[in-house]
């Protein structure tokens, strides 16, 4: 493959969108449109990555900072296409070999379509190459024009004639460029379209005119050039990406007894004979071990779940860890990167943030666990809750191995119960528990007969 730099076009305004967020900003399976086209554009190995921005030059800027490989020119005013591409001009000063043009709101562009389109580009020793598509609505999407079976031109649905429109193969807005000699032919561009525009597609009858060779790649699957311009179509790319991405999973060998109601972002990970249950959302850097179980309502961001781990209905987990064989839920929520150890229970209406939980332990029922150490065969009561916070920092709370952990206590941290402590019931904790030791603070009880009877005279 020939030297090759990437152009990226993301300065319109999107309007269709009703949005005040920026077009290419809008995500579909947990990432950016822009994203998308990026993480594609990365399989040709460019020497240059160069983005044009316009409509919110500064917030796509923002957004794509963490990208180091990313170059940025502004197009101010927006005046088409081939104008959008003359701005680049200054970032591609003194280089040679092969500029692949994208569009910044097609997310389904693969990585084969692209090595596909230089390959052809480079063999055909092409001026241009155009990426085509037959659709059987092509509507809003430029027609190509064909003479003795060779393309002769790009008509713009606006410009054409009915009997232009009535042709199927369309423009896909995705080029492959010769260098040398590519901005001074885009300079020779006219506005004389009824958009007054300068359309980078009259670059085919320029070329053609010329004597220069212009190529086309048509793909196989039309989808995959799809543009996104309002939120319908947004909506309609999701649900063909989230399809694929679970038919693929499946492939893999694991079980979606759902898939339609099955939510699962390209990059998250999951290892053969799992069963994700109806109305699962698995985000982000997620990755599902082997032979696990994930309950219906359950949502994972972030996060990994160890090899037959049990995940039950309607839990959170984000940016934590899960390991084998643990339990977790109903309606269990883990966060700040919770550990759980193996074979330990996380049970129904618990919160764990900032907590490793070891192996084996057990907080069953109704505890806030914050900013805590506990160890291996701890059990933790109903109502436990780690007071973590002093109304200016946080605290730790360590819990030592084999302790028990009464219900409804009150653990003030920084504070310690050793090994194999007690804590009873109630009781609320302001001292380190030596191990092997009993802590309460409760009272004695005291019964008050006739209580109620006299109280009620007083009313």
């Amino acid at each position: 493959m020939s030297d090759v730099h990437v152009v990226v076009l993301a300065a319109g305004k999107g309007t269709r969108m009703k949005s005040a967020l920026p077009k290419v900003l809008h995500r579909i399976a947990g990432e950016s449109l822009l994203d998308h086209v990026l993480n594609s554009a990365r399989s040709l190995a460019p020497r240059t990555l160069t983005i044009v921005i316009g409509h919110q030059a500064d917030d796509v800027k923002a957004a794509m900072s963490r990208h180091a490989d990313l170059g940025f020119v502004v197009q101010e005013p927006q005046l088409g296409t081939a104008h959008a591409l003359l701005v680049a001009e200054p970032a591609l000063a003194g280089q040679r070999g092969t500029l692949v043009l994208l569009s910044g709101d097609v997310p389904l562009l693969s990585a084969h379509t692209l090595e596909s389109l230089v390959n052809t580009h480079v063999a055909a020793r092409a001026a241009a190459t155009v990426v085509t598509a037959v659709v059987e609505a092509p509507r809003g999407y430029g027609r190509i024009v064909r003479d003795g079976g060779r393309i002769a031109r790009i008509v713009e649905e606006k410009d054409a004639t009915d009997d232009e429109r009535d042709v199927r193969e369309i423009n896909a807005g995705i080029y492959a460029f010769e260098l040398d000699g590519l901005f001074d032919t885009v300079r020779s561009i006219r506005a004389e379209n009824a958009q007054r525009e300068y359309y980078l597609p009259d670059l085919v009858s320029i070329y053609r005119s010329r004597g220069r060779v212009v190529e086309t790649l048509t793909v196989d699957q039309p989808r995959e050039i799809l543009g996104i311009n309002t939120r319908a179509e947004l909506a309609a790319i999701e649900t063909l990406f989230r399809m694929s991405t679970n038919e693929r999973l499946m492939a893999e060998g694991a079980t979606l007894v759902d898939p339609g109601t099955t939510y699962v972002h390209g990059s998250v990970r999951i290892v053969a004979d799992t069963v994700i249950h109806p109305g699962v959302s698995l985000e982000g850097r997620t990755t599902i071990g082997a032979g696990c179980e994930i309950h219906s309502g359950v949502r994972i961001v972030n996060s990994t779940i160890g090899d037959r781990a049990t995940v039950l209905n309607h839990c959170v987990i984000t940016d934590s860890r899960v390991r084998a064989r643990a339990s977790v839920g109903p309606f269990a929520h883990l966060r700040g990167h919770a550990d759980v150890g193996e074979a330990a229970k996380i049970g129904n209406f618990v919160e764990l943030k900032k907590t490793v939980l070891g192996t084996n332990s057990k907080a069953s029922h109704l505890a806030y666990l914050g900013d805590a150490v506990i160890g291996d065969q701890v059990n933790i009561g109903a109502g436990t809750i780690t007071c973590n916070y002093d109304g200016e920092r946080k605290h730790v709370t360590t819990i030592k191995d084999g302790a028990f952990i009464g219900s409804d206590t009150q653990l003030i941290a920084p504070i310690t119960v050793g090994e194999g402590a007690y804590v009873g019931t109630g009781t609320t904790v302001r001292e380190d528990v030596p191990p092997g030791s009993l802590a309460v603070s409760a009272g004695k009880q005291r019964n008050i007969e006739g209580w109620v009877a006299a109280r009620r005279r007083k009313r």
